[in-house]
């Protein structure tokens, strides 16, 4: 067995991916034409040069033009099941997958209705794929304070697979200290807790997300490496840092992986995991994840499965489950290992 397919077969799970950042570019072209919505995205080559960023602000614009496209709830149920389907493709067995529920409400969608169609592709593909997954719904900063508070009053009504909540979006220009109220309510409802801090802001963010916020994980964190408090911190509270090295590299967060701090966050022992964020805008999966960290790092097949190790171990899963997940990725894994010795 050779690296590459070694890599295929480790068993992963992923942590931070976007619903509709999976979307299918066939699947968004049917529902255009179903809905005969006027778009420019008419092809696949016209929908690849929309996913060219300049910059992370781009990136926003750019994934706002393609929230506008879902007009209607039941298109959940697909974008979900084939997200979930995909991630089954690159072996991730267990899935933690970001819906930024606000974003389509404020477009005229209900709230209930998105989440049943959701959680029926959810079942769906756990049926035909055997892929177990939890939902965090993203409260989207840039809406502000009233917004994040009727998002967790929408929670408290429905909730099914629900597990965390999330603050998504221009990092920036809303900081994370305003929000602590809202999180403090979220855990009081039983929700974890999580940001998205040091992707297009410095350290600071992360140190809001971590003091204020009271997370147990931070999305992206690129910049708390400018920060060895900060990283120290990190280690010693054991906050999980989603790492999304292709995503960074795509937006600008980093100029190369080989400028990516994931490598600094595994050599110091963080408990650092590898996600793909945005698969279908980003043009990756976490078997590409995987690979680029291999040849671009240097990371070593076992340390690819540590990495897998980190994001059971990170994530929201109950002790028992994560016990036999555990045990699971590391017998199989081992075995991998083995044949491509």
């Amino acid at each position: 067995m050779n690296t590459d397919q070694a890599i295929r077969e480790l068993p992963k799970a992923e942590l931070h991916i976007h619903l509709l950042g999976s979307i299918r570019p066939r699947t968004l072209l049917h529902i255009l034409e179903e809905e005969s919505i006027e778009s420019p995205l008419r092809n696949d080559d016209e929908y690849d040069r929309l996913f060219q960023y300049r910059d992370f602000a781009h990136f926003i614009s750019v994934y706002g033009q393609v929230i506008d496209n879902i007009p209607q709830e039941k298109y959940f149920e697909q974008i979900a099941y084939e997200m979930l389907e995909d991630c089954a493709k690159s072996n991730t067995r267990y899935v933690e997958f970001s819906f930024s529920a606000p974003d389509h409400v404020k477009r005229g969608l209900d709230y209930g209705n998105m989440l049943d169609h959701i959680n029926r592709g959810v079942r769906k593909a756990k049926s035909d794929h055997g892929i177990e997954s939890n939902i965090r719904i993203d409260l989207v900063r840039n809406y502000g304070l009233d917004s994040a508070r009727e998002t967790l009053s929408w929670i408290k009504e429905k909730s099914e697979n629900v597990i965390s909540i999330d603050i998504g979006g221009s990092e920036h220009t809303f900081p994370p200290e305003p929000y602590a109220e809202i999180y403090r309510e979220a855990k009081e409802m039983g929700l974890h807790l999580v940001a998205h801090a040091g992707e297009a802001a410095g350290p600071e963010s992360v140190w809001g997300a971590i003091e204020a916020l009271k997370v147990e994980r931070v999305g992206h964190a690129v910049s708390a490496a400018q920060d060895l408090r900060l990283l120290e911190r990190i280690k010693r509270d054991r906050i999980g840092i989603e790492a999304c090295p292709v995503s960074n590299v795509r937006t600008g967060a980093v100029q190369s992986l080989q400028e990516h701090p994931i490598r600094e966050f595994y050599d110091m022992g963080l408990l650092v995991t590898v996600n793909s964020d945005d698969p279908t805008f980003f043009h990756t999966d976490l078997d590409n994840e995987y690979l680029q960290l291999h040849e671009h790092l240097g990371f070593t097949l076992s340390d690819l499965l540590r990495l897998s190790l980190n994001a059971v171990d990170a994530s929201f899963l109950l002790d028992s489950t994560k016990e036999r997940l555990r045990s699971s990725f590391k017998e199989t894994g081992e075995k991998i290992i083995d044949s491509a010795r």
